[in-house]
């Protein structure tokens, strides 16, 4: 007779991930819920919600009668998470801490515990995204042993597990999962993969988990709250005040605390403006951020972005890339974001020889309109 799997479900108080484990359990599984703390909400005057929802997580396990633990990342969140976070802004570009914190906290640590210490046979989460494998296969991955070496490559392109988008298209999370390993991903299920939102509330609502359908959807970044963006990042980085200068004539029209607090594309508040001005530069040397007016003005759009190094799902780049050094797809820059043709090209990283698989890549639109850019803060 097999075994019961054991699934350990990580439950953040909300209605989704409280449903995930529920169909876990319906499935046959014995699932245990595990809530991880990653921001010291004592630190910042209680604004995190923390504590709540551990409290909420707690309930759904009592209401589905299975095991709760809580396990504190806080941590590894600051030092993998929220300093890259910093770091990020500091040098003028916009981080996502989200997929940071899936690819190092959720499934990393939490993985690694759940597999290590509470014995899992699979991990869950109520992210809206699928895998290639069904639930038996992921369980199976226990027993697979990942050659080492030199054969490992070869191996893993053959047998690499593909992350889906989800039935839900509006809901799908999948840019969220963009930096999972593939390590985490075959021991992982998404239940709510084949779900739409609706369904999901219906199913919380029929099953007593009326504390977390009644919760509004968590948005933006935990560890800012409802405070404002700017005062916050300012606590951290020191300011460095510059001029916001027109695209269009050079004229000077006004001023700002620092060039590394505006985002490409984003509405710059520029005060006594009444008409919307939009980020098109920023000059880092001499601290300038210009801007351009109306959302349609042509220096807002770009066909081309060169990225830095990549994180292939699969591990190892497509053959097409491989074999012509170039292949089309599908991007998009932020969540929510129409899916948008372009061809992928392999890039050079200075110091290193042409490697799709270790270096840069360019993006491009050869037909269509150019996009626009940036203008996107919030990771919901």
């Amino acid at each position: 007779m097999q075994a019961v799997r054991h699934v350990v479900c990580a439950l953040s108080g909300g209605v989704d991930s409280a449903v995930a484990a529920l169909l876990l359990r319906r499935r046959g599984y014995q699932v245990t819920g595990v809530f991880m703390k990653n921001w010291d909400s004592l630190d910042e005057h209680g604004v995190c919600t923390a504590d709540k929802d551990c409290e909420d997580a707690y309930r759904v396990c009592q209401i589905l009668d299975i095991p709760f633990h809580q396990v504190s990342y806080i941590k590894e969140y600051w030092n993998d998470v929220f300093s890259d976070f910093l770091n990020e802004y500091e040098k003028g570009r916009t981080p996502n801490p989200d997929i940071v914190c899936n690819k190092h906290i959720k499934f990393s640590c939490f993985f690694h515990y759940a597999v290590d210490n509470l014995g899992a046979d699979a991990i869950a989460t109520g992210h809206y995204a699928r895998t290639s494998l069904e639930d038996e296969e992921v369980f199976q991955q226990k027993h697979i042993k990942r050659p080492e070496g030199l054969f490992r490559n070869r191996f893993e392109v053959r047998n690499a597990v593909k992350l889906l988008q989800a039935a839900d298209s509006f809901k799908d999370q999948t840019f969220f999962l963009s930096q999972v390993s593939q390590d985490a991903l075959r021991r992982t299920i998404f239940p709510l993969g084949g779900l739409t939102k609706e369904f999901v509330k219906k199913i919380a609502a029929e099953n007593r988990l009326h504390h977390v359908l009644q919760k509004k959807e968590s948005m933006g970044m935990c560890f800012i709250g409802k405070r404002n963006f700017e005062h916050f990042l300012l606590q951290y980085l020191q300011p460095r005040p510059g001029h916001f200068i027109s695209i269009e004539d050079n004229k000077v029209l006004g001023t700002h605390k620092g060039w590394f607090l505006y985002t490409l594309g984003q509405r710059a508040n520029i005060g006594g403006l009444r008409e919307p001005w939009y980020v098109v530069e920023k000059d880092g040397v001499k601290g300038n951020v210009f801007v351009a007016p109306r959302r349609d003005h042509p220096a807002l759009y770009r066909d081309l972005l060169r990225t830095s190094r990549v994180h292939w799902i699969t591990e190892e780049p497509p053959a097409a890339l491989v074999r012509d050094k170039m292949m089309e797809c599908h991007f998009r820059f932020r969540h929510q974001m129409a899916l948008v043709c372009c061809v992928l090209q392999g890039g050079r990283v200075p110091g290193q020889r042409e490697d799709p698989a270790a270096g840069a890549v360019c993006l491009h639109t050869p037909e269509g309109p150019a996009q626009r850019w940036g203008g996107h803060r919030e990771p919901q």
